[in-house]
């Protein structure tokens, strides 16, 4: 009985007496982010602009130099190569002129001399030893680096004047050679091995030999020191 008394009591309590209400939880809302701006100046671009090219040309600069070092060098090569070639081609040209000299003594004494002309030819065998000892050509004077210097296109590089007198030397020193050729169509020709022709076979050699060598190789002589002190110059 007290029971019910006590649930109808509380069953009609006054508000003041209920339970408080819990409290609401506060959610954090996110914060916004602040997004910063910056304003440049046009001065600022185009000093930027003004960097970067300057870094290009800079570039472009130091690169023309590496090329231009790295061609000098090449050309300083090609040119002590050549200087080089025409210093001993004219030791071997001055041995050739002394060596060319004592076969025409030979060839003017046996047009002369009948004993040496038999010595010269001895039936249908023509002694080419008894003029020529170590055979037409005494030495052999090289233009491989001439040939090199003008497949790499040297004529860019040094004066038209120099190239011109380079080419002229060798020209004149290439046709010394062709002295091997003519005396032998002399020599192996029919006719060249009768005795009543060795007069005219001798006469021949001789000419071929003065007209091809002989008598180029002192102007030759001079060209190659002229070409060893030019190009002694040009080596930069």
């Amino acid at each position: 009985m007290q029971e019910l008394m006590n649930f109808r009591k509380n069953l009609f309590m006054p508000e003041d007496n209920l339970p408080a209400p819990a409290p609401e939880v506060q959610v954090a809302k996110p914060e916004k982010i602040q997004e910063v701006y910056v304003l440049r100046e046009w001065k600022e671009y185009i000093g930027e602009a003004l960097l970067i090219i300057f870094s290009v040309f800079l570039g472009l600069a130091f690169t023309e130099w590496i090329n231009s070092m790295h061609e000098r060098s090449e050309t300083r090569e090609i040119v002590n190569g050549i200087r080089q070639e025409l210093i001993n081609n004219k030791k071997g040209e001055q041995e050739q002129y002394e060596y060319q000299a004592r076969a025409l003594r030979t060839i003017d004494s046996a047009l002369t001399n009948v004993s040496i002309q038999q010595e010269i030819l001895q039936g249908d065998d023509f002694k080419l030893t008894r003029i020529f000892p170590e055979g037409i050509l005494y030495r052999d004077l090289s233009s491989t680096a001439w040939e090199v210097a003008k497949a790499q296109n040297l004529a860019k590089r040094m004066p038209l004047s120099t190239i011109t007198l380079l080419t002229s030397v060798y020209e004149n020193q290439s046709r010394i050679p062709k002295t091997e050729d003519e005396i032998a169509k002399i020599i192996f020709s029919r006719e060249s091995r009768k005795p009543e022709n060795l007069h005219t076979t001798l006469l021949l050699i001789r000419d071929n030999l003065k007209g091809w060598a002989f008598d180029r190789a002192l102007g030759l002589i001079t060209q190659y020191d002229q070409c060893i002190a030019v190009l002694g110059n040009e080596i930069p």
